[in-house]
């Protein structure tokens, strides 16, 4: 059977590796010092996506993603690996989102799609680190859902099989198409870009990301491949209301920096009688035993 597949994907600000420009001196993520990424579970969810479309000859895999322009980037990394096509959600009034907007702007915009099989995403962004966006997308498209999925097993008969991680174990599940899913950053690492693919989608790009000097205009009455989708709120048929901002109930009051000092140390040397003494001091403060 083939089916249609979209993987929700994210450009996040790298924090995994941050310096001392990485925090605003309100103490925000200062994006602006930090390079832009396809968030890591994201390219989880995609290698899962892109080994059913091997599985099952028809499938056609797209990136979804919502940001400003620049965010058409996680569209092309999405084709470089074998993804078919890809949409981005972007207008003013998706600016802002917390996770209540963006799973609704998502949903509007695979309602657009129509006949999804299965929505994919990464668990969680490193961002946010909410885990909220899948749930609420499969809730307001009134979808199955399965969470912190390890694999997904097969697909077959309208049903998808998948493994995933729980508290104290592993275990099998089964759900109905169509389905969303959200996968671990445990899960098969992504496929490296395909070096042919990168030659034919290389200046691939969304209407909003060209300028007016664009040299390579001619390329896309040439090649239509390269025009990317580009949706904005009117676009989806979307509520301004529940976007962005206005869509936004989540209230951040204050953010702040908070470095954990150790009020004692002590230097160990790896001789029999530290080791032992660490242990006897472990047991005797029941932290360890």
């Amino acid at each position: 059977m083939s089916l249609r597949i979209v993987v929700l994907a994210k450009q996040v600000p790298d924090t995994r590796n941050v310096g001392k420009d990485a925090m605003t001196a309100e103490g925000t993520v200062n994006r602006a010092a930090l390079p832009a990424i396809f968030n890591p579970e994201d390219l989880n969810a995609l290698e899962q996506a892109l080994r059913l479309k091997e599985q099952h000859p028809g499938t056609t895999v797209g990136i979804l993603t919502m940001g400003p322009p620049r965010a058409g980037e996680i569209i092309r990394q999405g084709l470089y690996r074998g993804c078919d096509t890809g949409w981005l959600l972007t207008d003013r009034l998706f600016a802002g989102a917390d996770t209540l907007a963006t799973s609704y702007a998502l949903a509007t915009a695979i309602k657009k799609i129509g006949n999804v099989d299965i929505v994919i995403g990464g668990r969680q962004a490193i961002d946010g680190d909410t885990a909220q966006v899948g749930p609420q997308v499969a809730q307001k498209l009134g979808l199955n859902q399965v969470t912190y999925a390890e694999e997904i097993l097969k697909v077959e008969d309208g049903k998808a099989l998948i493994r995933r991680m729980i508290d104290g174990g592993v275990e099998t599940v089964e759900a109905p198409l169509p389905v969303v899913i959200t996968v671990n950053g445990t899960a098969a690492p992504c496929r490296p870009q395909n070096a042919r693919l990168v030659m034919k989608y290389k200046y691939a790009t969304c209407p909003m990301e060209r300028t007016p000097d664009c040299p390579h205009a001619e390329l896309y009455d040439e090649r239509p491949y390269l025009t990317l989708n580009q949706w904005s709120v009117a676009d989806v048929d979307g509520d301004p209301e529940q976007c962005g901002l206005a869509g936004s109930p989540t209230k951040v009051k204050a953010v702040k920096n908070i470095v954990f000092q150790a009020k004692e140390s002590k230097t160990l040397t790896a001789s029999d009688c530290d080791v032992e003494g660490m242990i006897k001091e472990l047991l005797e403060e029941k932290i360890i035993g």
